[in-house]
């Protein structure tokens, strides 16, 4: 949630700042502003809403060589210019642009700053007041800003300019992302790799509660007490024109149409050299020992992590739970004698994943994390990491990060004791030409679009087993970008309640791949057909009659959600197409939650 850019160096940093942000935009914000240090001051320029409001409303006049940026989500005070990024302080010396949530700035206002105006309603301008305060008390700006970190308790990523050393730009960091990027003659900083890598591939990781005292020729990292941190930087496996559309109307179509190169991809970084299935075996070791396997995830993660439970339990037999991480770090079952804990998360930044990591680190349980994102937060402090290989996902709504995840978890349930015999590698490669065949149907997903959905207020998508799995993914797919208020039921559950929804011409989507619920599923589509619903079905050729909607060729019944999910991605995407709804940067959603 949220984004920052920050650059020091000899360029002009105008365009360097508002493209680090834009490429940030996937992650979800309501407004935008900038800060430009040069001719001995500091202008600034926000705007509620898109960043092409943020761009016309900048003086082109106005140059400087350090700048920071922001892109806000509203948490403390509503969406508007007054509240949007960047802050200053009353002198208007420091300013400053704050990711995260700050618990007790009440309390510090309080404590520190009666008598201080603020401007806005934000926890965020308390920080840059503190800072201010405590150097006007003597401190140095450096002593100010890490005297400043120990008062606050919660989540932060911070840059702050000191208007008199236009020659520094200050950063830290607590629990919300935030890396520093190195170059020859310029430094950067941002939320992720992507707002840099236009720039540079090479990057400084960020622990939490750590200062950074960043020049045009110098990355200085310190810890919260001013001890100074020895630190390699990383290259980022990260090509630039992974971050374009190319030829796409919108990001999301590109990650569709991605999926099959993805399954590949995955295959070939999860293979030895004689081809055959390899995960390093310290990983497959840990899940073979442990007696349960706890997956923890949040949002689309989470319906990966369904699925991964059937692949474990059917392929591997090792019991497996799956929880919400925000439910689990509030709420914890009783636990196993020697759990394993999985981390399922594409950003590998998810806040309510990192609090359960944090947990169960204390508690002494290992941890693994299943991640898109090299070098992310939850790839650094899990025991070990299976990556995900998926390339940058800049749309919102997660669907290569999805099936990468779902494949990556049937590779290592297979790894980890194969009872049934299958062989994962020829079933992802069917998976993979079948995926291709599904994109190739992009009409008449378009047709069905239009004559069921668009024009809907809701919809449910029913299903049982492995099914109903699919449909909690394809209900959230369709809500998030359409708005289309969709939900995703178990078929054998709608007399239970749910079938009193139905009404005339209420849309409702059956998935059937599974075949010991095939015949249970189509009575359950003749109950809702016979109260007035508008039914469509998507089964497996094997599985299919003439009159249904969508067929997908045959593959193995476990790896089915992998293929049937493409059919309903397409219908969540042109039914947000035809209502003209913002695709790829849905209206209150961030790509990465980084606040619980």
């Amino acid at each position: 949630m949220c984004g920052i850019v920050g650059y020091i160096g000899y360029e002009d940093v105008k365009e360097i700042i508002i493209g680090g942000l834009e490429k940030l935009e996937y992650r979800g914000y309501d407004s935008a502003g900038i800060a430009i240090a040069g001719d001995n001051d500091v202008y600034i320029c926000k705007e509620k809403g898109r960043i092409s409001n943020l761009r016309e409303c900048i003086d082109s006049s106005i140059t400087g060589t350090l700048g920071i940026g922001h892109t806000r989500w509203a948490t403390h005070g509503v969406p508007n210019k007054i509240n949007s990024h960047p802050h200053q302080s009353s002198s208007k010396r420091f300013t400053l642009v704050h990711n995260g949530i700050i618990e007790n700035y009440e309390e510090l206002r309080r404590k520190y700053l009666n008598g201080t105006k603020f401007i806005s309603d934000t926890d965020s301008e308390v920080i840059v007041q503190l800072i201010e305060k405590f150097v006007k008390d003597g401190e140095s700006v450096e002593l100010a800003i890490r005297h400043t970190m120990s008062e606050l308790n919660g989540s932060y990523a911070l840059a702050i300019i000191d208007k008199e050393d236009m020659n520094t730009l200050y950063a830290a960091k607590n629990k919300t992302p935030l890396l520093a990027g190195k170059g020859e003659g310029f430094n950067m900083i941002g939320s992720d790799a992507m707002a840099m890598i236009n720039y540079t591939n090479m990057f400084y990781e960020i622990n939490d509660k750590e200062f950074l005292k960043i020049t045009r020729d110098s990355i200085n990292i310190y810890t919260i007490y001013g001890n100074k941190v020895s630190r390699e930087p990383y290259r980022a496996d990260i090509n630039a024109a992974d971050t374009e559309k190319g030829p796409y109307p919108h990001y999301m179509m590109k990650e569709i149409e991605e999926q099959p190169f993805v399954i590949r991809k995955i295959m070939s970084e999860y293979s030895d050299a004689d081809g055959n299935m390899y995960i390093e075996p310290k990983i497959v070791e840990d899940v073979r020992k442990c007696d349960k396997l706890y997956i923890i995830a949040c949002g689309t993660s989470y319906h990966a992590g369904l699925i991964g439970k059937q692949f474990f339990e059917k392929i591997a037999h090792k019991p497996t739970e799956v929880i919400i991480a925000s439910e689990f770090i509030y709420n914890m079952p009783i636990l196993s004698k020697k759990p394993l804990f999985m981390f399922v998360s594409q950003s590998g930044e998810t806040a309510d994943c990192r609090a359960v990591l944090v947990k169960v680190k204390e508690m002494g349980y290992k941890t693994l994390t299943l991640t898109n994102v090299k070098g992310s937060t939850l790839s650094r402090e899990a025991d070990n990491t299976l990556l995900l290989y998926a390339g940058p996902e800049i749309a919102v709504a997660s669907t290569k990060a999805y099936t990468a995840q779902i494949a990556v978890l049937a590779i290592l349930a297979a790894m980890t004791d194969n009872k049934i015999n299958i062989d994962i590698f020829k079933e992802l490669s069917k998976i993979a030409y079948t995926m291709e065949t599904l994109c190739d149907a992009k009409d008449k997903y378009m047709a069905l679009a239009g004559k069921y959905l668009a024009g809907s207020r809701n919809c449910f998508y029913i299903g049982r087993s492995m099914d109903y799995y699919i449909c909690l993914e394809a209900a959230l797919k369709l809500k998030e970008i359409s708005y289309i208020q969709t939900e995703g039921f178990a078929a054998g559950e709608l007399k239970h309640g749910t079938i009193a929804l139905i009404e005339q011409n209420t849309p409702v989507i059956a998935v059937i791949t599974q075949e010991n619920i095939n015949l249970n599923t189509r009575s359950n589509i003749k109950e809702v057909k016979a109260r007035g619903a508008a039914t469509m079905t998507i089964s497996m050729r094997r599985l299919s009659q003439e009159t249904d909607d969508i067929v997908i060729d045959d593959v193995n019944e476990l790896l089915s959600p992998l293929a049937a999910i493409i059919p309903a991605q397409y219908l969540a995407y042109y039914s947000a197409l035809i209502k003209g709804c913002d695709i790829d940067k849905p209206r209150n959603l961030a790509k990465s939650v980084t606040v619980e």
